[in-house]
């Protein structure tokens, strides 16, 4: 039986990948090393990087999918999404490192005659990581954890990598002139393995800084608690993300001459529809208000 929030899914297919990824580095160091390619040295480098970003996933999906406990009430959803983050920023370094790499082999005309092994070290390394890249995207997207897709955006980065040595060792054999060819392949794999990196920092960033869920969301929540009978007005809405959680608080208006047992009724049922139509809010609080003939306030509390 799977374990809460998919975490025996996310942290089986992350513990393959670090399998994979510590069989690819051994592999790829010795092939480098005896085909004579700087590149797939280079490229073997950079698959530390994966296993390092595998172990930073499984920390933070065993302890971020914890339930809450007596030091923390609102669950370890943030260690996900600060694993997600270290995860982004690996990909920003190994971004640059490719780039510093291929620019110093250009700038000093490095010259490499790499033998057939290294091309085929490529094709193995560029199968395996395609394969860790779905399956893991696969598995990252159901149980809504960035952390699990930063990963498989590392094990894809791995693979445009494999695939720069690939171009890069073939245009040698097409060409001796072009035994630059490597390093100016690998310069067209930086901008999206940063791009990529900045792309999920960022998003990590704004959790952590409590920024709201897209305001999309927020107005069909409101939209959906207006639906439920006895709710004449919601407003104060409130959200904030908790690694692949949702956190929400909102004041619900209702007839002033209700009981408070129908009141909280009433509010039972709009937190029972929230949790059941949105399946990131993982916890809803709901406030009870009067009518009374005055503005409420807006919907939605702008930030």
């Amino acid at each position: 039986m799977d374990e809460p929030g998919g975490l025996h899914a996310g942290l089986r297919v992350t513990w393959i990948g670090s399998v994979v990824n510590l069989l690819l580095v051994g592999f790829k160091l010795w092939a480098g090393f005896v085909s004579g390619s700087q590149a797939l040295i280079a490229d073997g480098i950079h698959s530390l990087s994966d296993l390092f970003s595998d172990f930073v996933v499984i920390l933070g999906l065993r302890w971020g999918r914890k339930h809450e406990d007596k030091d923390h009430p609102y669950g370890h959803g943030r260690i996900e999404t600060i694993s997600s983050m270290i995860v982004g920023m690996l990909l920003i370094v190994v971004g640059l490192w490719i780039a510093y790499s291929a620019i110093a082999a250009i700038y000093s005309h490095e010259a490499s005659r790499p033998s057939l092994l290294a091309v085929w070290a490529a094709l193995i390394s560029i199968v395996a990581k395609e394969v860790m890249f779905w399956w893991t995207m696969a598995i990252g997207r159901r149980i809504n954890s960035m952390a699990l897709i930063g990963n498989a955006w590392h094990h894809r980065t791995d693979a445009f990598s494999s695939v720069a040595v690939l171009v890069g060792v073939g245009a040698t054999y097409l060409n001796p002139n072009w035994h630059l060819a490597d390093s100016i392949a690998a310069l067209f794999v930086v901008f999206f393995v940063a791009k990529i990196g900045i792309s999920l920092t960022w998003q990590a960033f704004k959790e952590l800084s409590d920024t709201a869920p897209d305001r999309g969301v927020l107005i069909e929540i409101a939209r959906r608690a207006e639906q439920i009978d006895g709710v004449l007005q919601v407003h104060d809405l409130r959200a904030r993300h908790s690694g692949s959680q949702i956190f929400v608080e909102m004041h619900i208006v209702v007839d002033p001459n209700m009981s408070v047992r129908d009141g909280h009724k009433i509010a039972a049922t709009v937190k029972h529809y929230t949790l059941q139509d949105f399946s990131d809010v993982t916890r809803c609080i709901i406030h009870v208000d009067p009518e009374v003939k005055q503005d409420r306030g807006p919907v939605i509390e702008e930030e």
